[in-house]
């Protein structure tokens, strides 16, 4: 009896032995994984007819691995200089690593297609430039040119003031807008931020905000960078009301961009 008991003891002491070193190899496997970038490819036509349906397609992945489990994908198109306006339309999953979308354009012009896609705690959101039936204008179509063709990626490219404006070649801001804001509630503001369709790190990211009551008296919140290119900090908005708030980023690189965004608060 005492030799079955010392037989037993042995066997469970075993398998709690391999239970653990299987959950060791499971968290050692998980922080290696967990390390590599997400990656979005849009799959989207150069040039497109004016109210010809057309597919958004983004495949998306992490190493080797097709990521099926997103978050939240959506497709964000903007006419050129007019980001302000921009549209967000939900993608499908199609449970393959792919998201889909279908959309038309009805007029000419360039426009800009974003993806963004959050999944696994991190965030990607590639961009494309279409053309739209015969396109923008000439001036636009000459501006859009020179931009192309800037070298300078990391420097500071003319804009309106305060507003959205083009961005530094290669360089991507997404705010995540808050909703369901109130007056006097703490409100977290994230943006993420990407170079060369990689997290941007180390930036300084500030958040401007004021509104019609105090718009000779501006109020700054910094933001820290809680995971690779998102940057996050908060605010106690006084009052209900439509407030402006603009995302100041800089890095030690030399660049220097912004964008404005309108936030409704409520009481």
């Amino acid at each position: 009896m005492r030799k079955l008991f010392w037989t037993i003891t042995f066997v469970l002491a075993l398998a709690a032995l391999a239970a653990c070193s299987n959950e060791t190899t499971k968290e050692a496997e998980e922080p290696k994984k967990s390390l590599q970038p997400l990656k979005a490819e849009l799959d989207i036509p150069d040039t497109i007819a004016v109210n010809e349906k057309v597919q958004l397609k983004a495949a998306v992945s992490q190493g080797d691995e097709k990521v099926a489990d997103a978050r939240k994908v959506q497709f964000e198109i903007w006419e050129e200089d007019k980001k302000e306006d921009s549209q967000m339309i939900k993608a499908e999953n199609n449970k393959d690593g792919t998201y889909t979308a279908e959309t038309t354009f009805d007029r000419d012009g360039l426009f800009t297609v974003q993806v963004h896609v959050d999944a696994r705690d991190l965030h990607t959101m590639p961009l494309k430039k279409v053309t739209v039936g015969k396109g923008a204008a000439e001036g636009q179509q000459a501006a859009h040119e020179e931009y192309a063709a800037d070298e300078h990626s990391h420097g500071e490219k003319p804009k309106d003031e305060h507003g959205h404006g083009e961005h530094a070649k290669g360089f991507s801001m997404h705010f995540a807008k808050p909703e369901h804001v109130k007056a006097n509630a703490d409100t977290s503001l994230t943006v993420h931020l990407q170079m060369d369709e990689s997290p941007l790190e180390k930036a300084q990211v500030r958040y401007e905000i004021w509104n019609a009551k105090t718009k000779d008296k501006h109020a700054w919140a910094d933001a820290k960078e809680a995971k690779p290119g998102e940057y996050t900090g908060s605010y106690t908005f006084p009052d209900a009301g439509e407030f402006t708030v603009v995302v100041h980023v800089e890095n030690e690189d030399g660049l220097h961009e912004h964008e404005e965004h309108q936030l409704a608060v409520a009481k």
